[in-house]
């Protein structure tokens, strides 16, 4: 990707613009209103959240007037399986004659929601629209109305803008604060943020001892996971993987553990709590993310790279039962030397999960001796 300071001036100016676009336009999605999406195929999009209190009724109504019988919800291809369409591998866009909350919640969201509507394929400004809600972290469910008409004040943003955000952030990752911070199990520790990689959240980089960078270094990437890292919930390994990476760094010549603000594996927290909802109602975990229209992993660790390499690594000895992460740091450019597994408890309330991880997406995990638990 190429950084802003190896373009013309005015090129410069107009993507730091966009970048400042579509970080207002992520704001606007979160707190429910809308967004106007320029380009060939010109859309207003709102995160169907919105239109979840009475108090959003009025939006409803006034995006019914722009729209005429023209509105459409967008609907990602997890979720249209989930509501019948067992080969869908698209998304696709239902129309949305009145905009109706009770309807589109029954499609966006609702464990026993069925299509009940033709789906047409989705246009590029839905493809974009859906690209906002992912950055948002919002349910990935859009309601779209085609055309340049917007509400007065609406934000206007490039539709290309939103598909260029993610790389150009990787690409201007920079450290922006360190200390040394001692942890119960690593004394010598320093923590380094950095600012940039996913959307408008810091990184952090948890330097662990003295790592030699002229030789491959332990590296864990931990993504944030607040109900195990900082409450021990039982539902995961997180915790436990992160404190014990930490202490076996600390006892074999230094590492640096990456924490990634990258929670519900890229999801974000509020539909990883929607998730365990629907765990609670008998999903696995990846089950319950396709229920609401996520694929098996949302995150990329491109900016991961990009961070170890400001830090001087260029080759890792990495901690991880998930191939995708080193495969994520090779396309990046780092050797990954070996691959060692990160260990964490086996409960009877994450047996299910670590299960569904090895089994649906290659976790190296060695659950046989547990068999006789309850999954």
């Amino acid at each position: 990707m190429q950084s802003s300071s190896s373009l013309d001036p005015a090129a410069g100016r107009e993507q730091m613009q966009e970048q400042i676009d579509v970080e207002r336009a992520l704001a606007e999605i979160r707190a429910g209103r809308p967004v106007s999406l320029r380009g060939a195929d010109p859309v207003l999009a709102l995160s169907v959240e919105a239109l979840g209190d009475d108090l959003d009724r009025n939006m409803a109504a006034a995006l019914t007037a722009l729209a005429g019988t023209g509105a459409r919800l967008v609907l990602p291809a997890p979720r249209l399986r989930r509501l019948g369409l067992a080969d869908r591998h698209e998304a696709g866009a239902v129309a949305l004659p009145t905009i109706d909350p009770a309807r589109i919640e029954a499609l966006a969201l609702r464990l026993d929601g069925r299509i009940d509507a033709p789906v047409a394929p989705a246009s590029p400004g839905d493809e974009a629209a859906l690209a906002l809600m992912a950055l948002a972290q919002v349910l990935p469910a859009v309601l779209v109305v085609p055309g340049e008409a917007a509400p007065p004040g609406t934000l206007t943003i490039g539709a290309a803008a939103v598909a260029a955000y993610p790389g150009r952030k990787a690409a201007s990752l920079r450290p922006v604060s360190r200390a040394p911070v001692p942890l119960a199990s690593a004394p010598d520790s320093e923590f380094v943020v950095f600012r940039g990689g996913e959307g408008l959240r810091d990184q952090v980089a948890v330097v662990i001892g003295r790592p030699d960078l002229s030789q491959p270094v332990a590296v864990r990437l931990h993504s944030a996971c607040l109900t195990g890292d900082l409450f021990g919930s039982l539902k995961c390994d997180c915790g436990d993987q992160l404190r014990g990476t930490a202490g076996w760094m600390a006892q074999h010549g230094g590492g640096i553990v990456l924490y990634l603000d990258q929670e519900g594996r890229g999801n974000g927290l509020a539909n990883k709590i929607r998730a365990y909802d629907l765990q609670a109602r008998g999903l696995d975990t990846y089950e319950a993310d396709e229920a609401l229209g996520f694929g098996l992993d949302q995150r990329r660790f491109d900016f991961a790279a990009a961070m170890l390499k400001a830090l001087g690594v260029t080759a890792v000895r990495l901690l991880s039962n998930n191939p995708e992460k080193a495969a994520s740091l090779e396309a990046a450019g780092l050797v990954v030397v070996e691959t060692q597994r990160a260990l964490g408890r086996i409960t009877p309330e994450n047996i299910r999960y670590l299960t569904a991880k090895r089994d649906r997406a290659g976790h190296a995990l060695d659950l046989d001796a547990f068999a006789c638990l309850d999954m």
